[in-house]
């Protein structure tokens, strides 16, 4: 008698606690970059394997996290080996959450209070990723010339931007063809980490190629990179997704004979070209899109004399 009316009680907490889990969980990642989403929704999918949970993410009990759990989760991470860039970043995708939830009035100021006190892993962040010589980023070029097929246009264009003006790949699939000015080479990059715009001026090469890409394109309105049909057409309404930059920089990199790379690599090539060439930390920050010179710092790839 007391389970059949306990029950429909608790599967009403259950459920209500799912749903206040569910909001804080999406009021924090729909705040986030796109770039930034992904990776805390792969960190956090992480931590619901260790905490034996399965299911949707959204549909996971964030808000039952209390401060013996995440200490754990940070214990957990520190002994399996991971990097303190990876156990840091991941308490920060679980404060996210939590926080959300505090803010809202669904999670309790004791127990945030608590969680606010384990502290970072200690350790410098070990540098990842290489970056491209000269001669490797004109063979990408070569392979994308000999390709006179509209795949061929768009990925060469879509190479410079990524190492003439140092885009992430979720800054090329954002960008609209009236963010770019063909008569001048000006770019304006909207949709920057964080949220943060940030304007361009292309040099010469990668002007000629982008002006090629927007030739074959056309100058209907939409999405500056689309999506091509399989008759090879290109639909100027459907607009790529990021992963699709690292699928052709990866097939592209085999078909010129180089070393792997991703969109990033280029990305620390062109941070460490302009550092090389002499321009200032402070200069290469704001062309980057850093919000601090600590992180331009982690994309220097110089020689350790040159640094020096």
């Amino acid at each position: 008698m007391t389970n059949e009316m306990t029950s429909p009680l608790m599967q009403y907490h259950g459920a209500r606690k799912s749903s206040t889990s569910c909001a804080a969980l999406t009021l924090y990642l729909d705040n986030l970059a796109p770039t930034g989403r992904r990776s805390m929704r792969s960190l956090l999918q992480n931590v619901a394997t260790l905490q034996g949970w399965s299911g949707a993410l959204e549909q996971l009990p964030w808000l039952s996290l209390h401060y013996e759990h995440v200490a754990g989760i940070r214990a957990t991470l520190r002994k399996t080996g991971k990097s303190p860039n990876t156990i840091n970043t991941t308490l920060a995708a679980m404060r996210g959450v939590l926080k959300a939830g505090f803010l809202s009035g669904q999670y309790p100021a004791q127990e945030w209070q608590r969680i606010q006190s384990i502290s970072r892993a200690p350790g410098k962040q070990v540098s990842v990723g290489r970056r491209l010589q000269g001669k490797e980023i004109d063979r990408l070029l070569q392979v994308c010339r000999q390709d006179d097929s509209l795949q061929g246009f768009r990925d060469a264009a879509i190479v410079v931007l990524l190492a003439y003006a140092g885009l992430r790949r979720s800054e090329v699939t954002s960008l609209n063809i009236t963010d770019y000015r063909v008569r001048n080479g000006h770019l304006r990059v909207r949709e920057g980490k964080g949220n943060r715009s940030r304007e361009l001026l292309l040099p010469v090469l990668a002007r000629a190629y982008i002006r090629r890409w927007i030739h074959c394109r056309g100058n209907s309105p939409g999405p500056l990179f689309c999506r091509l049909a399989k008759d090879g057409e290109c639909d100027p309404l459907q607009r790529m997704n990021a992963q699709r930059i690292y699928g052709i920089l990866k097939r592209r990199a085999r078909e010129a004979g180089i070393a792997s790379c991703t969109p990033h690599d280029l990305r620390r090539t062109f941070v460490t070209r302009l550092l090389e060439q002499g321009v200032d930390f402070n200069t290469t920050r704001q062309l980057a899109g850093h919000e601090n010179i600590q992180t331009t710092i982690l994309y220097d790839r110089r020689h350790t004399k040159a640094q020096r």
